[in-house]
């Protein structure tokens, strides 16, 4: 295998920049390009969760159930736009064909190694000079009814069966949670888990690449990458064409225009989600809250309450829907007390990478020295750093860690 000296990463994302912070800590070159800006995909506006808990397949056989209604529901998670989309609705048949439990199954046991090695990829980035805090807390999760917590905690036990440690409590009848209204009857506390603040965290890992050495170019649109004599070539939209010894693509829900080139024939959907930031009245809200069966996830942000959610495909660049934040609204305004979801900002819309099988696609392609690193679906931000260690070692190496074994993206 020849040596890996310099590297060229397409996508500054939180897996594109830990991917070239990894390749540095390996003694590479690193060059990253990104066509709008640090975190402009989907590392900026989401949840920020550090769950690999919750780290799991998202096609589950419940989707049998909720899909059906969720398409005749404005205000369900789940968004599908009516129209004639052949990809779409490809995709989507192979996406509901993996809901079963064999499938979810499989597909938790190829994600459980790298999950188990999400924190102190994050607890490694920290230590090596990355300036940003991931923040330990507990989690409460609330029901409006009691059956509504069985499929939750239902999942979690399988992620536990798998092999992570699931530190789930139900909270006593009659202990209230602040700001939670008396709608939400059941809730519960999972601890082990962390948050952060996804952009500003991002914008961290970029600073100390560069600082490192690293060129980080924006408004650096990739035309073309194809393989010559002794590298890797990339064509550069207004800067001209380079060379690398490797090239990574992390591109995100964009990854097949680069990648489908080099045998990459797994589909890959944008699955968008929305966010937005409320005020909190009296003591802010110090921990996140989830909803499961609203499928809403909120955030403490910079002294506000982000909240965030659906799944929503649609291509990666269509227009912003403003009825997936009032369905977002809609769905959990009886839900709290002291919350103003009517004073809203930052309002946001990003594209997750997602798989029909639920896996990530991790590793070489078919062409030497082009790899890719992408599809992780909802869970970009937790295992970006433990994909970017994984894959730096594979490009440094030529040896496959266990961890994306699974995640070939030939398969």
């Amino acid at each position: 295998m020849p040596e890996t000296k310099t590297a060229t990463v397409v996508g500054a994302g939180m897996v594109g920049l830990a991917t070239a912070w990894h390749l540095q800590e390996r003694g590479v070159e690193v060059t990253v390009l990104d066509r709008r800006g640090v975190a402009s995909g989907a590392s900026w506006g989401n949840a920020g969760w550090l769950t690999p808990g919750m780290a799991m397949p998202l096609a589950d056989p419940a989707l049998w159930a909720y899909g059906p209604k969720a398409m005749l529901d404005p205000d369900a998670a789940l968004s599908v736009p009516f129209r004639f989309d052949r990809a779409l609705w490809s995709f989507l048949a192979r996406f509901i064909s993996h809901a079963t439990p064999g499938e979810w199954q499989r597909a938790m046991a190829a994600l459980t190694p790298i999950d188990r090695l999400a924190l102190e990829a994050f607890d490694e980035l920290e230590a090596g000079g990355v300036h940003a805090t991931s923040h330990p807390s507990r989690w409460v999760v609330g029901f409006e009814r009691e059956r509504e917590s069985r499929p939750f905690v239902h999942e979690l036990r399988g992620v536990a069966k798998a092999g992570q440690e699931i530190r789930l409590a139900r909270v006593p009848d009659g202990v209230r949670v602040p700001h939670l209204s008396r709608a939400v009857q059941s809730t519960w506390t999972l601890e082990g888990q962390r948050y952060i603040e996804p952009g500003p965290y991002v914008q961290a890992l970029a600073t100390s690449v560069s600082a490192r050495g690293a060129k980080v170019l924006t408004d650096a649109h990739v035309d073309d990458i194809r393989p010559v004599p002794g590298g890797v070539e990339i064509a550069v939209h207004g800067h001209g064409r380079t060379t690398s010894d490797s090239v990574v693509i992390a591109t995100g829900a964009w990854l097949p225009g680069l990648a489908q080139q080099f045998g990459v024939r797994t589909k890959v959907q944008a699955g968008r989600g929305y966010s937005f930031s409320v005020p909190v009245e009296g003591p802010p809200i110090d921990h996140p809250v989830y909803f499961p069966a609203r499928r809403v996830a909120c955030t403490p942000y910079q002294g506000r309450l982000r909240v965030a959610g659906t799944m929503e495909f649609r291509g990666p660049d269509e227009p912003f829907q403003e009825g997936r934040v009032r369905a977002m609204v809609n769905s959990v305004r009886g839900l709290f007390e002291g919350v103003d979801l009517d004073s809203r900002e930052d309002e946001w819309v990003g594209s997750r990478p997602v798989t029909p099988d639920g896996l990530p696609l991790v590793g070489r392609t078919a062409a030497s020295g082009v790899y890719v690193a992408g599809g992780h679906g909802m869970w970009g931000i937790v295992l970006g750093p433990a994909t970017g260690r994984a894959l730096a070692e594979m490009i440094t190496t030529g040896q496959t860690p266990e961890e994306i074994r699974p995640f070939d993206p030939l398969r």
